[in-house]
């Protein structure tokens, strides 16, 4: 029997926050109702969060690789990649990548890394993908050093030109004057 159960108790003649229950265990946005008429004035936005990976072995230049969430399929990853950024998509192939399960904490409890979703995408015929290379080797100045070179030895010799001690002053440090 639903009765008045202390302070905080639920009363019969009050619902039940359903909305809160459904708020804490639903994580998923809720859109408001499709309605008919110009203009629609809504951007949906996707749930999904995909990383781009460098591959650990090598791959065909049609081929990149992908880290996407355990809920992502086959064809979201297809229509992902094809209607936000316009790139022409042939094959998508997916494996689970299992954690690692060999690390333990200080209560030698074992610690398991998450679980995590790789897909390789194949790009349509004529397409290609090279991964950037973010760093690349330095180039040579024509007096065979590189350029960071000269830079550090310029900044280095005026170091030493600033620090170097004034003749005049006898040996006296330059802090201990006027």
């Amino acid at each position: 029997m639903l009765g008045r159960q202390g302070q905080g108790g639920i009363r019969p003649h009050e619902p039940f926050p359903w909305c809160c229950v459904l708020a804490a265990t639903d994580w998923s946005p809720r859109y408001p109702l499709y309605q008919l008429g110009n203009p629609q004035l809504r951007v949906f936005r996707t749930n999904f969060f995909i990383q781009l990976v460098r591959p650990g072995t090598a791959q065909p230049d049609d081929t990149v690789q992908f880290r996407i969430p355990m809920e992502m399929t086959r064809v979201d990853l297809r229509n992902y990649l094809e209607r936000i950024y316009n790139v022409p998509v042939s094959a998508v192939r997916t494996r689970v990548q299992h954690g690692s399960n060999r690390k333990r904490d200080h209560r030698n409890v074992r610690l398991k890394k998450p679980d995590y979703k790789v897909a390789y995408v194949q790009l349509a015929h004529g397409q290609t993908f090279t991964f950037p290379d973010l760093f690349p080797e330095k180039k040579l100045s024509p007096e065979g050093g590189s350029a960071d070179d000269n830079i550090r030895d310029q900044l280095l010799e005026a170091q030493q030109r600033k620090e170097s001690r004034d003749p005049q002053r006898g040996g006296v440090p330059e802090w201990f004057g006027l």
